[in-house]
C-alpha cells in the first residue's frame, strides 16, 4: 500500500483556515491578503483555478452579523447609550472582525473545493485517489509453479 495518507475534509479546511496548503499543510496558500498563490511552494499543488469568488465574504457577513447584532441589541436594551457611542464601539469592532475572518474563511473555502474536487480541482482529486489505490502484486512465478505441481 502507498505511504501517503488521505486528507479529510476537516483537515483540509483547518489547513486552509490557517492559510496553509490543504494538500501538504506546509506551503502558504496566500501570496497577498486575499490573493491565493498559483501553486504551493512545498508540494506543487495548483490553486490558480479556484473559484472562491464572493462566498467567503457572504460567510463572514453571516457570522459577524450573527455575533455583533445581538450584542448591539443587548447593549441598547441594557444601557441605551447615544448613537455616537454605538458607532464608536460597533463600527470598528465589525470592521476588524470582518477583516480578521476574511482570509481564513477564503482559505477554508478553497480547501473545500480542493478536497471535493470542485471547479478545476477534478484532476488533482483523481490523482490523489489513484495514488491511494492499493498496488496489486501478482503471485511470484515460483509459487504458481509449486501450486500447479501439487494439483497435477
Amino acid at each position: 500500500m502507498n505511504n501517503q495518507t488521505t486528507v479529510t475534509l476537516a483537515q483540509a479546511m483547518w489547513r486552509g483556515f490557517r492559510g496553509k496548503c490543504p494538500h501538504c499543510g506546509q506551503g502558504s496558500l496566500f501570496g497577498r491578503f486575499l490573493k491565493a498563490v498559483d501553486r504551493c511552494e512545498a508540494c506543487g499543488e495548483e490553486f490558480h483555478h479556484h473559484r472562491a469568488d464572493d462566498f467567503p465574504a457572504y460567510l463572514v457577513i453571516v457570522v459577524v452579523g450573527h455575533a455583533i447584532v445581538p450584542l448591539v441589541l443587548a447593549v441598547e436594551t441594557a444601557y441605551a447609550p447615544a448613537y455616537w457611542v454605538h458607532a464608536l464601539i460597533w463600527l470598528p469592532l465589525t470592521l476588524l472582525t470582518s477583516l480578521a475572518l476574511l482570509q481564513p474563511t477564503k482559505g477554508a473555502v478553497i480547501a473545500i473545493q480542493w478536497q471535493l474536487g470542485m471547479d478545476g480541482f477534478e484532476a488533482s482529486k483523481q490523482a490523489r485517489e489513484q495514488a491511494m489505490e492499493p498496488v496489486r502484486v501478482s503471485e511470484p512465478a515460483v509459487s504458481r509453479s509449486i501450486s500447479r505441481s501439487r494439483v497435477a
